[in-house]
């Protein structure tokens, strides 16, 4: 089985392809700009340049590597980026979406799409699959309407969700827990909001969520995330106390607190039944997680 991910310089995209690689699949990693994963010596891998927001481009690696299965991984996904620069991700998160379906169709490729709880408004917290989506901001509104459009699909789909995903970045840009090491390390105070709620997501188990959907060719939408239900204040201080750091320089803010071009959504967090009874997810705890990013 040929699998083609698209993002896979990026922080998942790392974790995924080595796990898709750990299970023998056949694995062309799609990236912008040069190779930044550690796999180049593996039979079961090859890298691909690719900006799929290029229609000539992606038609050129479809055609070469008829893939079976497509994990649309690659995104605009910095809230506040899509917000001041909305052309630039209505073109990446929507139009490059409907690039490679329009190519993946060619192939009958199983396609998977990874998705975000910003699709959803915040008020209500803790969302199942069946739930209406109303976003608050420009990128969860080019990732509801790239889902619409994966499920008019005319093969096989799958959407997986997920939420504030953290880790031990290998590669790109850091998250939250690795911010908090290195400002608390320096000395440095860091403002973290304590009035969003989240479930999050410890990477390794979205990789491995992702995995098992692609595997069981399992189709529809999933909701992957961790099940502490936490603010990312409360995230920061266990990170904190963990590493045995000054958590009073961690400073307890509001959303109104900051200037931030994008509005987030004050409470997601997911409700995972069904990625546990179909896909036998078993995602870690936090507390979990955090030991796994800081070994």
């Amino acid at each position: 089985m040929k699998i083609l991910v698209t993002g896979a310089n990026g922080f998942l995209g790392n974790y995924l392809v080595q796990h898709l690689l750990q299970k023998q699949y056949h694995v062309i990693a799609a990236g912008k700009g040069e190779c930044r994963l550690p796999f180049t010596g593996a039979d079961n891998f090859e890298y691909q340049p690719l900006d799929f927001t290029d229609p000539f481009a992606v038609h050129d690696v479809f055609e070469k590597y008829q893939p079976t299965v497509v994990v649309h991984a690659g995104a605009m996904s910095k809230p506040d980026e899509c917000e001041k620069e909305q052309w630039q991700a209505y073109l990446t998160n929507v139009e490059g979406t409907v690039t490679l379906l329009v190519n993946a169709a060619e192939c009958h490729s199983f396609f998977v799409f990874v998705s975000t709880d910003f699709v959803f408004d915040g008020e209500k917290g803790m969302y199942s699959e069946e739930d209406a989506t109303a976003p608050v901001n420009y990128y969860g509104k080019t990732k509801q309407e790239a889902e619409e459009i994966v499920r008019e699909y005319e093969y096989d789909w799958a959407i997986a969700r997920t939420v504030l995903v953290y880790g031990k970045p290998l590669a790109g840009r850091p998250n939250i827990l690795s911010i908090v090491k290195e400002k608390l390390e320096k000395g440095e105070e860091y403002s973290v909001v304590n009035d969003q709620v989240r479930t999050p997501t410890y990477v390794e188990d979205l990789a491995a969520g992702i995995a098992a959907i692609v595997e069981k060719k399992a189709t529809g939408i999933y909701h992957l995330s961790g099940t502490d239900i936490l603010t990312p204040y409360e995230m920061a201080v266990k990170a904190a106390d963990y590493l045995g750091l000054d958590r009073s320089l961690l400073k307890k803010v509001t959303a109104a607190d900051f200037t931030q071009p994008a509005r987030r959504p004050p409470k997601t967090g997911f409700i995972i039944g069904k990625a546990k009874k179909e896909l036998g997810y078993m995602p870690l705890s936090f507390e979990e997680g955090l030991a796994k990013t800081f070994s």
